[in-house]
């Protein structure tokens, strides 16, 4: 996506990218969009690069995108729906979903449940709590998930070997 100044039409809370403090970017202002991927939003505003949750997405003049799935016949959990739901959730300062960057370890189904073991890209990264919210709130989004467990775990460490080919060719490390 090419960066683009956009106005603030309300206040709007956002988080520091990488340290995951809150911070409140007041109506009126312009603010540079870096990346619009997986419906939350990365801007530059006064230096800093902040992440937009996906239902402030009208403070910035854009539409939500809103995940929905439909129900499977059966009335289990689709594989290929948490699949889809974890591959929204993206790194807010890398144009990448966390599936393809390697950060999901693995997943099960137990029952209604969903168990993700998943990483970071840095153990200290801030914005871990945010994209354990993001993975959680999307899987409730998923038809009959009724729980949602995220662990988060640093061992293995994560390193650029785990990412897919396709990710690797999209940041140009391949």
């Amino acid at each position: 996506m090419e960066r683009r100044l956009v106005p603030t039409s309300r206040e709007v809370e956002a988080r520091l990218v990488p340290t995951g403090d809150p911070i409140t970017i007041p109506s009126g202002v312009f603010v540079t969009l870096t990346q619009t991927l997986g419906g939350t939003y990365t801007v530059i505003y006064e230096g800093n690069m902040a992440r937009i949750d996906g239902e402030d997405a009208d403070a910035i003049g854009l539409i939500p995108e809103v995940l929905e799935f439909k129900p499977p016949a059966n009335g289990q959990i689709s594989h290929d729906q948490i699949t889809q739901a974890l591959c929204s959730v993206y790194d807010p300062e890398i144009p990448v979903n966390i599936v393809d960057l390697g950060l999901i370890y693995k997943y099960s189904i137990d029952e209604k449940n969903v168990n993700i073991c998943m990483t970071l890209t840095a153990p200290g990264c801030g914005m871990g709590p945010v994209l354990v919210q993001d993975v959680e709130k999307r899987l409730n989004a998923v038809p009959y998930v009724e729980n949602v467990n995220v662990e988060l775990v640093f061992d293995p460490p994560w390193s650029r070997d785990m990412m897919s080919e396709e990710a690797q060719l999209e940041l140009g490390l391949f």
